[in-house]
C-alpha cells in the first residue's frame, strides 16, 4: 500500500543547535578568524538543507550538488574561543536552478555576531553543469519558501559593500 508523503515540518526560521566556538579556530586574540565563520555558517546550513533533500547525502545519492556562486557575510560582532553560538537560516528567493539564502549568527546570549547571505547554483556533477532541481527536492524548496515567506524580509539581506 502506497502512503502519500507526509508534508515536513518547516521551523520558520530554521536555527542549529549551539555550537561552541573552539580555540582553534581562533586568532592570538581570542577572536574567531575569519575563515571559520564560513565553516560554522556551513555546518549549521546543512541541517537546514537536510530538510529539503539537499544534505551531505544528496552528492553520493545522486551526483549532484551546488556550488557557491556569491557570499556575503557581515562581521557585527566578534565571538571568542568557547562562545556559543546559534545559526538563524532563512530561504529568501529561488528559481529553478538556484536559491538565495540568509543566516545569522547569534551569541547564546542573543547578540548578532555575523550574518551571511548566499546565492548558490544546482550543479549536475557529471559534466559540471548548472541543471533544474529534482522535481522531490524543488517541491520541499517550494515547501520551505513558503514556510519563510511568513518571516519579514532581512533587513541586511541585499546589501552590498560601499564606503559611505
Amino acid at each position: 500500500m502506497n502512503h502519500p508523503e507526509k508534508s515536513m515540518p518547516i521551523p520558520t526560521p530554521f536555527a542549529s543547535q549551539p555550537v561552541k566556538i573552539l580555540s582553534e579556530w581562533c586568532k592570538a586574540d581570542g577572536a574567531m578568524a575569519n575563515a571559520y565563520y564560513g565553516v560554522v555558517f556551513d555546518r549549521c546550513a546543512d541541517g537546514a538543507l537536510e530538510l529539503v533533500g539537499l544534505g551531505p547525502a544528496y552528492v553520493q545519492a545522486r551526483g549532484l550538488s551546488f556550488y557557491t556562486a556569491e557570499a556575503h557575510v557581515c562581521f557585527v560582532r566578534p565571538v571568542h574561543a568557547l562562545d556559543e553560538v546559534v545559526v538563524t537560516f532563512q530561504l529568501i528567493d529561488y528559481d529553478e536552478k538556484r536559491i538565495r539564502t540568509y543566516q545569522e549568527m547569534r551569541h547564546v546570549d542573543g547578540w548578532l555576531a555575523a550574518t551571511s547571505e548566499i546565492l548558490s547554483l544546482h550543479v549536475d556533477l557529471s559534466m559540471p553543469k548548472v541543471t533544474p532541481f529534482p522535481a522531490d527536492v524543488r517541491a520541499k524548496i517550494e515547501q520551505m519558501a513558503a514556510a519563510h515567506a511568513t518571516l519579514a524580509r532581512p533587513s541586511r539581506a541585499g546589501k552590498h559593500i560601499e564606503l559611505s
